[in-house]
């Protein structure tokens, strides 16, 4: 029952940083120690079916707890209205998470190929940062062939990001212009559902439908990507992660709109960015 608890938390923490423009929900899964994990029940589902049922099941809950209570209380008041304090507790999460993954290349030997992996996969983190800073114009999502498509093809790219620890996922999707109109329509659906309104629910499946589908195939084929490397090139991989990790609140930073900063903003900032290490710390397996 603890796991399962500890699990429903973690999935919390990765959904609402799935949400985030800017957080990386595949760096919290690295952070909080079940990356390995999970990559592995994700492409061997059929034959760790027990144990991927008891590693999924409650993140997925944390998941969908943290979409429908928590997403809407990030974007739309705690970031606006403390932007610091609010990407610094998530800059602690993530650092946080930074011991746990550097124990996996501890004592093994750095060459060229680990250094170009890190220097490579840090400078994609910061460029789409830049890239994508001031992003998420509404796309068109009028019922057809076409757009249906496109969704599909959006969810896809949208789930292989955020498995990818330090690339964010909702960041991709302002890039690619979908992530207002995502955002808005999984809202229109969690009101819809609250209102028991069959009609207004049907019509947010006209999109989510599409992206769902892109999102599970995503998910499973970056999987089984990261798995293959994970096993022929696992230093020049776990390397290519930490240049991923150590990116994120570079990132991060790049893309907070700066409020009002004094002594008081500083000062509580610095509290969450501690809370935040020490909660990924604490919840690391």
């Amino acid at each position: 029952m603890k796991e399962f608890i500890l699990n429903i938390l973690r999935g919390i923490v990765i959904g609402i940083s799935n949400v985030i423009p800017g957080v990386s929900g595949g760096t919290m899964m690295v952070s909080m120690g079940i990356y390995d994990r999970l990559i592995l029940v994700l492409t061997h589902f059929v034959k760790r079916m027990k144990e991927a049922v008891a590693l999924l099941v409650p993140i997925a809950i944390g998941m969908l707890l943290a979409i429908a209570l928590f997403a809407k209380l990030f974007s739309e008041v705690l970031f606006p209205r403390f932007p610091l304090q609010t990407n610094l507790f998530f800059i602690g999460l993530i650092l946080g998470g930074l011991p746990i993954i550097y124990r996996k290349v501890k004592g093994v030997s750095i060459k060229l190929p680990q250094v170009l992996a890190f220097l490579l996969f840090f400078m994609l983190v910061t460029v789409l940062a830049v890239v994508g800073e001031g992003g998420g114009a509404d796309a068109d999502i009028t019922l057809s062939i076409g757009n249906v498509l496109k969704l599909f093809f959006v969810g896809v790219v949208a789930a292989a990001t955020m498995v990818i620890p330090g690339v964010s996922g909702s960041m991709i999707m302002m890039i690619l212009g979908y992530y207002n109109t995502i955002i808005d329509t999984i809202n229109a659906c969690i009101d819809a559902l609250r209102a028991f309104d069959i009609p207004a629910l049907l019509d947010t499946f006209i999109v989510l439908v599409p992206f769902g589908i892109g999102v599970v195939i995503g998910i499973v084929a970056v999987a089984k990507l990261v798995e293959f490397m994970l096993k022929k090139f696992p230093a020049v991989t776990y390397w290519a992660i930490i240049g991923l990790i150590v990116a994120s609140p570079i990132a991060i930073l790049i893309m907070m709109e700066i409020g009002t900063i004094g002594v008081i903003e500083i000062l509580s900032g610095v509290i969450l960015l501690a809370a935040g290490f020490c909660i990924s710390m604490k919840i690391g397996a």
